[in-house]
């Protein structure tokens, strides 16, 4: 592979053991540094894994860093993405890449202007179940597509995560912490989305860590916990999706395609490589498809898009009668 990119690591929070779990099977990926608002936290990690504990301010200016993970809160990935860029660095982000689009585009005209590259999670479009749906929509395994449903839900991250309160502030919330695995898949299946039309509520303006040291800490919810959406995608495509941190119990996660000729059931995309089930008007009874392609080492991907010289590419299907 010749030279890997070499990599730091902004924010050491709960995601970043996903990541630091990946990076040393990555023989593309050199892990150099890490840095976090809390310097205690940066040094438990640097030791776990080897490597530098930085401050932020240094690990941008430090000329061994190729490309950032920027592993932070939403609320700071604008403004530690765009540090990074004027830095020198190319920089992959976990989701969202920003709040809005109006923050995003002034951070992504800034990397166009210095040559650099932005990626950003999620990457589980490129996971073998999701791969495999697709493969078999682009085979007209049902047909013209019509039509698509998403449903997941969840009574909220407070009850595991160590430090939730950021989940309920701008940035988080079910649309933004689990929307973002189905959205991408919907807008590689059918193409972008040229309309919609949605409500959103939240049944508490507070709530309250339930685990770890933060246990009994009130949490004020200023963003909205059950979102429903109509899509219209310029296929024409209709997709509608429901994502909920006010739920429960529940028979989700669903995502199925809904074509002329029958149905495709969608794992999750968040756990890469789970089966595909496949129903047709000739054979109605659920089935296993074939996997196809995939990559459940999808991380690498993603980050090493970021690196100059390096493809880029871009997976649809065809409109009806296109």
């Amino acid at each position: 592979m010749g030279v890997p990119l070499t990599v730091g690591v902004i924010g050491v929070g709960k995601i970043s053991e996903q990541y630091f779990e990946s990076l040393p099977k990555l023989p593309g990926l050199k892990l150099v540094a890490v840095a976090d608002i809390n310097e205690e936290r940066a040094h438990s990690v640097a030791a776990e894994q080897g490597v530098e504990a930085l401050s932020v301010e240094e690990l941008l200016a430090d000329d061994r860093i190729d490309s950032i993970i920027n592993l932070t809160i939403p609320a700071a990935h604008v403004e530690v993405g765009t540090r990074a860029l004027r830095a020198g660095k190319h920089v992959f982000a976990e989701k969202p890449l920003a709040l809005s689009p109006e923050d995003a585009l002034p951070m992504l005209e800034l990397a166009d202007s210095l040559g650099l590259r932005v990626g950003s999670a999620p990457d589980t479009v490129l996971g073998t179940g999701v791969q495999t749906a697709l493969q078999l929509l682009n085979e007209g395994a049902i047909g013209t597509p019509v039509a698509a449903q998403v449903h997941w839900s969840a009574p909220g991250h407070e009850r595991w995560h160590p430090s939730p309160l950021f989940y309920y502030e701008p940035g988080g919330g079910p649309l933004f912490d689990m929307g973002p695995y189905y959205l991408t898949s919907l807008v590689m299946f059918f193409g972008p989305v040229v309309r919609v039309s949605g409500v959103a509520t939240r049944s508490n303006r507070a709530r309250t860590v339930e685990t770890g040291p933060l246990a009994g800490t009130p949490i004020p919810v200023e963003i909205d916990t059950h979102v429903s959406a109509i899509l219209e995608h310029a296929n024409g495509v209709i997709t509608t999706i429901t994502v909920s941190f006010e739920v429960w119990a529940t028979r989700t996660p669903l995502f199925e395609i809904y074509g002329t000729d029958g149905t495709i059931a969608v794992p999750d995309p968040n756990r890469f490589s789970d089966p595909v089930e496949l129903m047709t008007r000739e054979e109605p009874e659920r089935r296993e498809a074939p996997t196809s392609a995939g990559y459940e080492d999808a991380g690498e991907v993603m980050v090493s898009q970021t690196w100059p010289g390096r493809s880029r590419q871009t997976a649809h299907i065809a409109p009806p009668g296109g």
